[in-house]
């Protein structure tokens, strides 16, 4: 069941290891079919060269498997709990990327010191607290702490991003890491001035509704 979603699912986890996003087998990506309110996630522990479209298990939102023979990724919890506090999203990643998780290892937000982080987020990144995994407590702090950004740092730990799809929720981890490793980048030569939150405000918008096709 849900064939095409899990085709998607499966060449945007090969996305992640390409743009250096997960080391091994870290981070995992997860989609809720609009129809069914189902949710396909990566399986736990499993390397992203052998990774296989029907390797990814379909749960419902408590947590009960549908299909699959794997394991489900040990974020699934806070995955669903997400889900089901946000109707808006229909897509999560989670990676451990290494520039932005150096400021979740300070527990450090980004701030908006460059236009393409105020075109893709149009505020600053937040960093939630320190949550186990395992359960839902991750989730938790995400939806505590995410607002309407689509990117959240934890605590001592890494990243989650959310988007109205999966496609929406992996570019928004890209550009999280893309950006992270500017700022550390600007960071080491002084002290970077941040945009002003009119002109982060009308860059977004623009970005939003007038950028592109």
């Amino acid at each position: 069941m849900l064939e095409t979603l899990k085709e998607e699912l499966h060449k945007l986890h090969l996305m992640l290891p390409q743009a250096g996003l997960v080391t091994w087998t870290s981070g995992n990506v997860s989609a809720r079919d609009p129809e069914t309110g189902l949710v396909v996630i990566k399986p736990s522990g499993v390397m992203y060269d052998q990774l296989r479209p029907e390797d990814h298990v379909v749960l419902d939102l408590e947590g009960d498997v549908i299909e699959g023979s794997l394991k489900p990724s040990s974020d699934t919890a806070s995955h669903l709990y997400i889900y089901r506090e946000r109707p808006d999203v229909n897509g999560i990643v989670h990676t451990h990327s290494p520039y932005a998780t150096a400021f979740a290892a300070l527990g450090k937000s980004i701030p908006v010191y460059l236009t393409a982080h105020a075109d893709e987020f149009g505020q600053a990144i937040p960093c939630a607290g320190f949550a186990l995994i395992g359960g839902e407590e991750i989730g938790q702090q995400v939806v505590e702490h995410i607002g309407t950004c689509a990117a959240v740092l934890l605590k001592n730990h890494g990243v989650f991003t959310v988007g109205k799809n999966a496609k929406s929720a992996v570019k928004a981890a890209i550009m999280v890491e893309d950006v992270a490793k500017t700022v550390h980048l600007a960071l080491q030569l002084g002290q970077p001035d941040e945009i002003p939150a009119e002109a982060v405000a009308k860059l977004h918008d623009r970005y939003m509704n007038v950028y592109g096709q």
